[in-house]
C-alpha cells in the first residue's frame, strides 16, 4: 500500500515539507488509542536471535534509523513503533539554527536517490533535551553531535563538548559528526590530527562521567584507502568505540538524473541507492584492513534486505536506514529483521 498509494501521493509534494507533514500525521495517528500497538503488531519482529551487544548496549535488533529524519528528538518514542532497533536523533548542535536556504531536500527518483543540503538545521542543544526528557525507553537512542556554522574553528571542540555534556545524560551512545558535505568549512574536520584531539577532549569529559557513554565517528564515503587507513589508525589510536560508515557523498558519477538537473538542484551530499556500492566497499576495507577490530554501523542505499545482508556480510555489525525507509516505507524494517533470521 505505501508503494502503490501513500508514496506517489507524498511525492507529488515539496520534500521538506512532506517531511513535517509526515511527522505530524504519525505523531496524531500515535496518539489514537490501540494505533501504537497496532503499528507494533505489523512491524515489530520479537525475537532474542535479532539481538545484538556492542559497545556494552545490547541492541534489541540491529536495523536502526540514521541520524537526519528525527533531527529535534520529537517524534524517536513514536518512530520506534515501526519496529527499530535503535534511533539516531541529531545532528544537535550546540545553538538552534535555521540551516541553508530552501529548497535544500531534492528527490532523484530515476536513482532511489536523494540530495540535501540541509546545513544542520536543528533547534539546538537545549530543545533536544526538553524532547529526550520523555523517552520512554521503547528503544536506544543515540545522540548524533555537530558544531554551529559560525563557530570559529578554533571554538568546533567546545561546540561537541558543549553538545556531549548536555546530551550525556539522555542518549545512549555518541555520534561525532564530521562528514557532512553540507556545512561550511568542514576541511579542519577531516584533518587527522584535529580528530585525535577532538576525540581525546571527548572521552576525557565522558571519563569524568558516573557512566561513560560509546562515542563513535561518522565518516565520508569519498575517502580514498590513504584516508580510510588513517582511520583505522585514529580508532587504535584514540580507542574510540567504532565507526559509520558512512554519510552522504558528494560524488555524482553514474547518476541518471540528466546533468541538467543537477546543475538546477545545485550542491549537496548524495544518499540512498547511488551510494550503496560505494559504503560497501568501505565497510568491507574497514573491516578487513583492520581483522575487524572495531564495530561498523552500515548505512548508505539500503533498500531492500539484500542490502541490508550486504552491509552485514562486508563486515558491518549493525544498520541503518534512511532514504530507503521514505522510498520503501516503514515496512523495509520488519522485512530486514525477517531476512537476518532466515540468514542466521
Amino acid at each position: 500500500m505505501y508503494k502503490s498509494i501513500i508514496r506517489p501521493i507524498f511525492f507529488l509534494f515539496d520534500p521538506e515539507k512532506i517531511h513535517y507533514f509526515t511527522f505530524s500525521l504519525i505523531r496524531i495517528l500515535c496518539k489514537i488509542p490501540f494505533i501504537p500497538s497496532i503499528f507494533r503488531g505489523i512491524y515489530q519482529v520479537n525475537d532474542k536471535k535479532l539481538e545484538r551487544t556492542l559497545f556494552g548496549l545490547t541492541f534489541k535488533n540491529p536495523v536502526g534509523l540514521a541520524a537526519g529524519f528525527d533531527k529535534n528528538a520529537v517524534l524517536y518514542n513514536e518512530l520506534a513503533n515501526f519496529g527499530f532497533g535503535f534511533i539516531e536523533i541529531g545532528t544537535v548542535t550546540p545553538k538552534g539554527q535555521a540551516g541553508n536556504p530552501k529548497k535544500r531536500l531534492f528527490r532523484l527518483k530515476d536513482d532511489q536517490g536523494i540530495i540535501n543540503r540541509m546545513g544542520f538545521n536543528n533547534d539546538g542543544l537545549e530543545a533536544a533535551i526538553v524532547k529526550l526528557k520523555e523517552n520512554k525507553g521503547k528503544v536506544l537512542i543515540g545522540g548524533n553531535i555537530g558544531k554551529n556554522t559560525l563557530t570559529n574553528p578554533e571554538n568546533y571542540t567546545e561546540d561537541y563538548l558543549e553538545c556531549f555534556n548536555g546530551l550525556h545524560p539522555y542518549v545512549d551512545y555518541f555520534v561525532l559528526n564530521v562528514s557532512c558535505p553540507n556545512v561550511g568549512s568542514h576541511a579542519k574536520l577531516n584533518d587527522k590530527e584535529y580528530l585525535v584531539e577532538l576525540i581525546s577532549e571527548c572521552q576525557k569529559l565522558n571519563h569524568q562521567k558516573e557512566t561513560q557513554k560509546p562515542i563513535l565517528l561518522k565518516i565520508a564515503p569519498d575517502l580514498n584507502t590513504i584516508q580510510l587507513d588513517e582511520i583505522i589508525d585514529l580508532v587504535a589510536e584514540t580507542k574510540i568505540d567504532g565507526v559509520i560508515a558512512s554519510n552522504t557523498s558528494t560524488t555524482r558519477d553514474q547518476l541518471k538524473a540528466s546533468p541538467q538537473r543537477l546543475q538546477e538542484i545545485g550542491n549537496g551530499g548524495v544518499s540512498g541507492q547511488p551510494i550503496k556500492n560505494q559504503s560497501t566497499k568501505v565497510i568491507q576495507y574497514l573491516s578487513e584492513k583492520s581483522n575487524k577490530s572495531f564495530p561498523i554501523i552500515g548505512v548508505g542505499g539500503i533498500h531492500s534486505e539484500q542490502d541490508a545482508l550486504e552491509k552485514l556480510e562486508a563486515g558491518a555489525d549493525l544498520v541503518q536506514i534512511y532514504t530507503g525507509f521514505i522510498y520503501e516505507g516503514p515496512g523495509l524494517v520488519k522485512r530486514i529483521n525477517k531476512a537476518i533470521l532466515n540468514n542466521n
